[in-house]
C-alpha cells in the first residue's frame, strides 16, 4: 500500500502522520522565509508540483510527482488516472485574473487531486501564491472554520458559491504578515486532521 512508502521506514500510520506534520510544517516555514516560490509563475503546474516536492521531499519518495493510482474521497471520485495528465494541463491554462477565476481554478485542481497525499496542504499555498500575484491579497486561513471549509469544498464541484464566500471574507492585503502566515499553516493543516504541533509557537 502506498501509504507505507516513506523514506524514514515508518510502518505505523499514527507515527507517520506525526512525522509528516512536523517535517512538512518546518518546510512550509522555510518556503516562506527563503522566497523559494518567487522563481515560479503562479497558477502553473511547475509551481504546484514544486510546493508539494518542497514540503514532502524528506518524507515521501513520490513528493512532487503526479499520482499513479485512482483517488476516491468519501463518495466522490476524483479525475480518473487516464485523464489526469490532460486535465492538469487544461486547468493550468484556466484564466486567473479575477477572484472568481482564481477560485474556479482552485476548485478544478481540487477535483483533479494530482497527488497521493498532501493535496489540500499544497494547493492552499498554491492558491495564496496566485491571489498574491494577481490581486495583491492572500487568504487568512484563521478566519475560516474547519467545518465551514470542508463542507464548502465538498460541495464546490457542484456549486462553488460557498467556498467563494468564505475565501472572499478571509482575503487580506497583509501579505507579509509572518504571524498570519505561521498560524495559517496550522489552520490549513488542521483542515486535514494534522494538529499535533503548532508551528506558530
Amino acid at each position: 500500500m502506498w501509504y507505507w512508502k516513506n523514506k524514514l521506514n515508518i510502518t505505523q500510520p499514527t507515527e507517520l502522520a506525526r512525522v509528516d506534520e512536523k517535517l512538512s510544517k518546518d518546510k512550509a516555514v522555510l518556503l516562506y522565509q527563503t522566497g523559494y516560490l518567487e522563481q515560479f509563475a503562479s497558477g502553473t503546474l511547475d509551481s504546484l508540483f514544486a510546493i508539494h516536492r518542497y514540503l514532502f521531499e524528506d518524507i515521501y519518495p513520490f513528493a512532487g510527482q503526479r499520482r499513479e493510482i485512482e483517488a476516491i474521497n468519501g463518495n466522490f471520485r476524483n479525475v480518473p488516472m487516464m485523464y489526469l495528465g490532460v486535465t492538469l494541463l487544461t486547468i493550468e491554462k484556466m484564466p486567473q485574473s479575477t477572484f472568481d477565476e482564481i477560485v474556479e481554478k482552485f476548485v478544478e485542481m481540487h477535483i483533479a487531486h494530482p497527488f497521493l497525499i498532501g493535496n489540500g496542504r499544497s494547493m492552499r499555498i498554491w492558491l495564496n501564491q496566485i491571489f498574491q500575484e494577481e490581486l495583491g491579497q492572500v487568504v487568512d486561513w484563521r478566519l475560516i472554520a474547519k467545518q465551514d471549509y470542508l463542507m464548502a469544498m465538498d460541495r464546490s464541484p457542484i456549486k462553488d458559491i460557498e467556498i467563494k464566500y468564505y475565501l472572499h471574507q478571509a482575503l487580506t492585503d497583509q501579505v507579509h504578515d509572518l504571524d498570519m502566515y505561521l498560524e495559517g499553516i496550522d489552520q490549513s493543516y488542521f483542515y486535514d486532521g494534522y494538529d499535533a504541533y503548532m508551528v506558530s509557537e
